[in-house]
């Protein structure tokens, strides 16, 4: 499970403080979220963090519409299934 730890900065701190937030998120693994007038604005994130979220999330959503089909009923069976994956493999 994903446990990502948050800091709360304020925007000043992005321009003042730049490279300690950087290393809070890279080193840390921390998300930091930048205030505005006291609310939450934007998120700042390490690039691999970012990432390995933006995959997981993708993955999650091949996964609800490969629930969504069976639910559905659009789905094939196996042997056919694993027969297109042979003939897709063989060609690459």
């Amino acid at each position: 499970m994903l446990s990502l730890q948050e800091t709360i900065r304020p925007s000043a701190d992005l321009r003042n403080h730049y490279n300690e937030i950087s290393k809070l998120c890279k080193d840390n693994k921390e998300a930091v979220i930048i205030t505005v007038n006291g609310r939450g604005d934007t998120v700042s994130l390490a690039y691999e963090e970012y990432k390995n979220m933006k995959a997981r999330i993708e993955l999650l959503e091949v996964l609800a519409e490969a629930e969504d089909d069976v639910r559905n009923g659009h789905v094939a069976p196996m042997e056919e299934t694993f027969a297109d994956l042979r003939a897709m493999l063989q060609e690459g």
